[in-house]
């Protein structure tokens, strides 16, 4: 469901950005925007692990030295037949988890110290089965994609605005032209329907992501367990010196959002999260 969920989303990503395309008058514009936005998500894909790994100082660690975090990696990576994912550890207090690499063969897993120190070895695995579950459905690529499109909406919306504004907007009914304000209010609503677009992707990977990692930790109850402490220790100890744009990449929201800010958050609630993982092992 979620996948359909997922392709739908992207699809309709698509046609906003093509309708917004031939909304402007004028291609060239649109061809610049889109592509600087291309350009700058694809050296993101292509870097994304060496990106983010770098911005929280990361350390890639051996197995003697995190002896059972390299043994559950290690566990579920050969259950879910995919190569060994590096594993990195982060210093700091706040208790997450991510992963990330473009594909299986270049995955990566990384945790915070936090988070080794609050959960032991069965809410470990559930963590980090769901981690590797967003490698093998391969959630950089998707997220990646949705955010080229997105990226792409959102600079050409404030192009096309600027363009009106100014007079730069063709009114040539075969160029694609529209009035100043028909162009001012699309363009608002196709950035701001980006926007929600691309955290409803990301919400339905992380549901994704629970049910494949129940799955292959076996125990849907070990990942329930470790978000009810996450929930708590992010609540206590938020990591306010992270990025906003890598807050989709963590297994729980870094930051604290409550009321209409929790309607923009890049994660589903997790009392929802927790519930049906509950609903999950009492069906097994």
């Amino acid at each position: 469901m979620n996948q359909m969920k997922t392709f739908f989303l992207m699809v309709v990503l698509t046609i906003i950005f093509v309708a917004l395309g031939s909304l402007i008058g004028g291609k060239t514009g649109s061809y610049i925007a889109f592509f600087i936005a291309f350009a700058m998500n694809f050296i993101t894909y292509w870097f994304c692990d060496k990106i983010v790994l770098a911005m929280y100082s990361a350390r890639e660690v051996s197995e003697s030295e995190a002896p059972q975090l390299y043994s559950i990696v290690s566990s579920l990576s050969q259950k879910a037949s995919i190569p060994m994912p590096r594993v990195y550890i982060i210093e700091n207090d706040s208790p997450n988890a991510f992963a990330t690499g473009r594909n299986p063969s270049k995955g990566v897993v990384a945790v915070t110290t936090g988070i080794l120190r609050i959960l032991n070895r069965n809410e470990l695995e559930g963590v980090l089965a769901h981690e590797i579950s967003h490698i093998i459905h391969r959630d950089i690529l998707i997220q990646t994609v949705a955010a080229t499109l997105a990226g792409a909406i959102t600079m050409i919306a404030n192009w096309a605005r600027f363009a009106a504004f100014f007079g730069g907007g063709s009114s040539d009914d075969e160029e694609g032209g529209s009035n100043i304000f028909s162009v001012i209010i699309f363009s608002l609503f196709a950035a701001f329907a980006a926007m929600l677009i691309q955290l409803a992707i990301s919400r339905s990977r992380e549901y994704l992501a629970d049910d494949g990692g129940a799955q292959l930790s076996g125990n849907p109850l070990f990942l329930a367990d470790a978000l009810k402490k996450l929930h708590m220790g992010i609540a206590n100890n938020p990591m306010n010196d992270a990025n906003p744009s890598t807050a989709p990449l963590f297994i729980v929201n870094p930051f604290t959002a409550k009321g209409v800010l929790s309607l923009f958050s890049t994660h589903p609630p997790i009392e929802e999260r927790i519930q049906r993982l509950e609903a999950m092992a009492y069906r097994r």
